[in-house]
């Protein structure tokens, strides 16, 4: 059996929800295998974000803590020049995969604390490359996988598997079945929430 996770390191309900997440993941049935893909949000861009989407972004963190308790460094807005680009921090995610597997799900908790919690810009290759270090891999093989086709191709599948699937929400989490993929969430849903509907498909 196969489950199916689609997230963005960059979107604010993912990380809401990897602790749920990683809590599921823990008390999954032997045999039970999850394959993480990349959602992409955003394109490479490096122009600044237009103040009206800092401010609606900035909206949505205050509605995520208010509706799940999630903890966010405001001062993010006021420390960094945002960028609508999430494509950078998804190929770090592959890239820290594909050096090293099982270093993904690593890659993508980093860049969610960092950005999150430390006020630090993942649309910076600065940042990525950092956090890479920071989870053990070597800064040198880390940036040239970052630019390489392999990493790229990744990311273009990733995006065409999602457009296929005709999944459009993060977090994704899907059964991967003879039928197709079952449904498990679309958007956010709390850890008790995601427990039941992975206790009715008997995954837990």
């Amino acid at each position: 059996m196969s489950l199916i996770y689609v997230m963005d390191p960059m979107c604010s309900w993912c990380y809401a929800f990897q602790p749920h997440l990683r809590d599921m993941i823990s008390r999954l049935r032997p045999g039970i295998r999850i394959f993480c893909y990349m959602g992409g949000l955003a394109p490479d861009n490096d122009k600044p974000m237009a103040d009206e989407m800092q401010q609606a972004i900035a909206q949505t963190w205050h509605e995520i803590e208010q509706r799940t308790g999630t903890p966010f460094n405001h001062e993010f807005w006021k420390q960094c020049q945002p960028r609508r680009s999430t494509y950078p921090a998804c190929r770090a995610v592959i890239s820290a995969d594909l050096i090293s597997s099982g270093s993904g799900m690593l890659m993508a908790e980093a860049i969610q604390t960092a950005y999150y919690q430390e006020a630090r810009n993942p649309s910076d290759l600065s940042v990525l490359t950092d956090l890479a270090e920071e989870i053990g891999l070597n800064r040198k093989r880390f940036s040239s996988q970052m630019y390489s086709e392999k990493t790229a191709q990744t990311l273009f599948e990733d995006l065409d598997f999602c457009l296929q699937h005709g999944i459009q929400g993060f977090p994704f989490l899907g059964l991967e079945t003879k039928k197709g993929i079952q449904v498990i969430c679309a958007g956010y849903c709390s850890r008790d929430q995601l427990l039941q509907r992975c206790a009715s498909l008997e995954l837990i």
